[in-house]
Order: C-alpha cells, then sequence, then structure tokens
C-alpha cells in the first residue's frame, strides 16, 4: 500500500520567503555547477499577482514584509506521494489536486522533492504553500495588498483573506474532508495507472489495526546509522508479522 501522509502547517509573518526558497531549493541550483545532487523532482508556481508573476519570491518577501505582525503569510499542505508512481504521474496528480484545491484562487508554489527514504526506495511528496488572500482581480501594489480588506470599497482594501474566523472543530472537519478528497484522487489516479497500490487516510485505530503511528525522526538521528538500521528493522519485522498474520 502507498504511503497516506497529508499534514497542514500555517506560516507567520517573517517565515514565507524563507520557506519558499527552501521549498525550491535554491541554494542547490546555485550549486549545479558544482555537481551536487538534488532531491528536486519538479517546482512551479501560480496565481502571483502582475507585481510577482514572473518571480515567486518577491510575493512572499511582500507578505513577510506588509502582513500583519501576527498574520499568517502561508498555508501548506505538504503530501506524500505514492512511490508506486512515475514523475510524470506524480506531477499529473498534484497538478490535478491543486486545480480541484487552490483553482484561481489563491497565489501558490509548489515543488515535489524525491529523497531516499532508509530502505533505499524513493521517498516523493510534494510541499504545496499558498496565501489565503482571494484574487478578485483588482490590481494592488504590494503594501496594499496584504492591507485589511474593505468590504465597503474593496478597491481601496487589501485583498480579502479567506478561510478566517474558523473555530477549531469547524478546521478539524475542514482537514478531514480535505483528507478524504485527497485519498479519493490519489487512488482514482492510481487504478487509472492501473497501479494496485491504494491509500488510506484513515488513523490506524480506525482502520482497526493495532500500531502505534510510526514518529519522525530529528534530522541528527536520520544521518546515525545505527538508529536508522534499527527503524529498518523494525519495519521489516512489522511487516512480516503482518504477512504471516495474513
Amino acid at each position: 500500500m502507498a504511503i497516506a501522509r497529508l499534514s497542514v502547517k500555517v506560516g507567520k509573518a517573517g517565515k514565507a520567503a524563507p520557506h519558499a526558497e527552501y521549498i525550491d531549493r535554491d541554494e542547490e541550483k546555485k550549486l549545479k555547477q558544482e555537481q551536487e545532487q538534488s532531491d528536486l523532482e519538479h517546482s512551479n508556481y501560480g496565481n502571483m499577482p502582475k507585481w510577482a508573476e514572473h518571480n515567486p519570491i518577491t510575493f512572499w518577501q511582500a507578505a513577510d514584509l506588509y502582513e500583519r505582525k501576527n498574520g499568517s503569510t502561508y498555508r501548506e499542505y505538504e503530501i506524500a506521494l505514492p512511490r508506486e508512481m512515475n514523475t510524470e504521474q506524480r506531477l499529473e496528480l498534484v497538478e490535478d489536486f491543486i486545480q480541484s484545491e487552490i483553482g484561481s484562487k489563491y497565489p501558490y508554489q509548489f515543488a515535489i522533492h524525491n529523497p531516499k527514504a532508509m530502505d533505499g526506495k524513493d521517498q516523493p511528496h510534494v510541499h504545496l504553500m499558498f496565501n489565503e488572500r482571494l484574487q478578485d482581480g483588482i490590481e494592488r501594489d504590494p503594501e496594499q495588498y496584504f492591507k485589511r480588506y474593505n468590504s465597503k470599497n474593496p478597491e481601496r482594501g487589501g485583498a480579502k483573506k479567506d478561510n478566517t474566523g474558523k473555530s477549531y472543530q469547524e478546521r478539524k472537519t475542514d482537514i478531514k474532508d480535505l483528507r478524504q478528497r485527497w485519498e479519493d484522487l490519489c487512488n482514482s489516479h492510481l487504478e487509472k495507472h492501473q497501479i494496485d497500490s491504494r491509500i488510506d487516510m484513515r488513523s490506524y485505530k480506525e482502520q482497526g489495526i493495532e500500531k502505534e503511528p510510526e514518529k519522525k525522526l530529528l534530522p541528527s538521528q536520520a544521518k546515525d546509522p545505527e538508529i536508522r538500521e534499527a527503524l529498518q528493522q523494525s519495519r521489516t519485522a512489522y511487516k512480516e508479522l503482518e504477512r504471516l498474520d495474513l
């Protein structure tokens, strides 16, 4: 079964541009002439205002500069992609997801990374970051774009922020619905490409599986060969128990 993982993160003012540069692997691109390897598989962006349509980092820099101090500059979906798919199939899946979830509403940027997992196989995932200020066709300069929205005279205020004023329970439900939409879309693509594997976004408990969710390793731990080997052995043992149980 393909890996099922989708996390939602929110970035505050001052964090957007550095994070955009990180997912786009800007430093690695600069070192390309030195034959540095990069796990960047594909990157792109869309729905940017005119002043940032040729460079998305300009948009995120303006968000960091002009968004209110405690305001959010971006929301990010980090999603595991099926390793059973090839590069073109993964990109098609990501682009379909962006079309259905983002459409023409928000400025966005995404990057597909494909590092090697501890089992030596691909570990593809996508970072999709977007700003929740709605595109309304009104031209605003960078400073005005991030000002407070003016409902009576929209052209005098900033772009309207979507998804605000929701309760914790509403946001929890939204994320659950988002996970279900991803599961449906991903599985439809797997079926389309005649790949037997499927994802299930339910928790182990909801699936009736007695297994604790696997904890992520810290960067320092991931580099330790003994820790990596121990975790790999644990995974192999669990898979063998599943096979015997079946």
